[in-house]
């Protein structure tokens, strides 16, 4: 069974769900169609009651979700919790600003006249999404394509079936028309046959590289739009600071923000030459002390990796990356699906672990000269997408905030995602931007009317 609610934390397989079969992928198909038909007729603020409401169940059934959640993919409860209210915020966001995303921008013409730019909906749109956050991932594609008028099929992971399920009654209960937002247990060659129809406009997959890169693929061969936000490995450089001991804190909350499975999360840490040595003693030292357990328990940090699998990867990495010369100054060795906070050092260029990206709770931390060569450091990568600077100095942190190959720079700050920041990265992290007012314009049609 593809679609199965294996609690990773046990490995008792609690759910099973049937995959969808090919007469259901149709009808989902025409549902969907057939409710932009009804759906981009529907005035904005009438779209943006209905969006405002899906708000208001995610919070009337936080419980449920986050237990769903903490069931399929072994995130802590609070931290579960904090998912839900965060989705719940980014979808109010949307309906609040449903006005501002689809108003008519006026354009000022050379000759006489008036031209305007107007958004109209492109039609169904497919979403791919991934395990690591369930409900938020979900909240930021739906939320600004459903305002605009669009409406949605949705592949979620196959670990989340249950919360897949909830959310699609979250959003039938607030009043989608049939076919608005339509949850599909589909196999990778039924979602490549969503791809292919006509009836569909575009794709958006949050997701690894492989994944991005098959889904582009087969995008670019039916001419659709594709949406890719896919992995990371983010720096996190500190340069100078007044108060080490918050910094590395910081730096610890980066790493093991949904237990190091975050595409955003800080990774690899530059620390300036002058402040390595004592970063490092404190940086151990807290990643060490962070408890490993029961997700359920309300002092854990860390929960399980999302699977079994997912915990033997990351052991792969870690030995390989010892046996190739990398010393471990805590942690490195799994239990199950858990894994504990751990610290490479000694990490070169000819190392695998030096390209790789680290999904889970360990990260490297490298010795940089200076300046120049933190940056230098910090974009020797395939990755782009967010990135961490510590400094007292503005006039630094404006240099490095500009050289840094990332579509992210957070400044003496951690956990600092909000629903109006746009999200999104460079190089092999993907091409598109997802939350803010930008996330609106990934799927839309951005029509000239020109009047003389």
């Amino acid at each position: 069974m593809t679609y199965a609610v294996v609690n990773p934390a046990t490995g008792e397989t609690l759910a099973e769900y049937p995959e969808a079969t090919d007469a259901q992928i149709q009808d989902a198909l025409a549902a969907a169609h057939e409710g932009f038909l009804a759906w981009r007729q529907t005035p904005v603020a009438e779209r943006a009651a209905v969006v405002r409401r899906v708000a208001e169940l995610h919070r009337e059934r936080r419980d449920e979700l986050a237990a769903a959640i903490v069931r399929e993919m072994g995130k802590p409860l609070e931290a579960a919790l904090g998912e839900v209210d965060f989705a719940a915020d980014i979808v109010e966001y949307y309906a609040r600003n449903a006005e501002v995303v689809t108003a008519d921008q006026p354009i000022d013409v050379l000759g006489e006249g008036t031209a305007v730019v107007r958004r109209s909906p492109l039609g169904v749109l497919l979403g791919i999404m991934p395990w690591n956050f369930p409900a938020y991932q979900v909240a930021r594609f739906a939320a600004p394509n459903l305002v605009i008028g669009n409406t949605i099929i949705l592949k979620h992971a196959p670990q989340c079936p249950e919360s897949s399920a909830i959310l699609e009654r979250i959003y039938a209960e607030a009043g989608l028309p049939a076919g608005g937002y339509v949850n599909v247990y589909a196999t990778n060659e039924q979602a490549a046959t969503i791809i292919a129809d006509p009836r569909v406009q575009g794709v958006s997959v949050t997701g690894s590289e492989r994944a991005g890169a098959a889904v582009a693929a087969l995008a670019g061969q039916h001419l659709k739009k594709v949406a890719l936000e896919l992995g990371g490995s983010d720096p996190f450089l500190l340069l100078s600071t007044d108060d080490l001991d918050t910094a590395a804190q910081n730096a610890v909350d980066a790493r093991l923000d949904n237990t190091g499975q975050s595409c955003n999360g800080a990774k690899r840490f530059i620390v300036i030459d002058e402040l390595y040595d004592e970063f490092l003693a404190l940086f151990v030292e807290k990643m060490a002390a962070a408890k490993l357990g029961d997700p359920l328990a309300e002092d854990t940090v860390l929960g399980p990796l999302s699977s079994l699998a997912a915990a033997e990867r990351l052991q792969e990495q870690v030995d390989r990356a010892v046996a190739q010369g990398a010393q471990l100054a805590t942690g490195g060795t799994r239990d199950g699906a858990f894994f504990p906070a751990t610290v490479l050092t000694g990490v070169t260029p000819e190392m695998d672990v030096y390209r790789e990206e680290l999904f889970g709770p360990a990260g490297v931390v490298y010795r940089a000269a200076d300046e120049a060569d933190a940056v230098r450091i910090a974009n020797d990568t395939s990755f782009g997408l967010g990135s961490y600077v510590y400094t007292t100095d503005p006039g630094q942190a404006s240099r490095v905030a500009d050289a840094l190959e990332a579509g992210m720079v957070y400044v003496n700050c951690v956990l600092a995602d909000s629903p109006e920041l746009p999200f999104g990265g460079v190089k092999r992290s993907g091409t598109s931007r997802e939350l803010g007012l930008l996330a609106a314009d990934e799927f839309v049609n951005k029509k000239l009317i020109r009047v003389v």
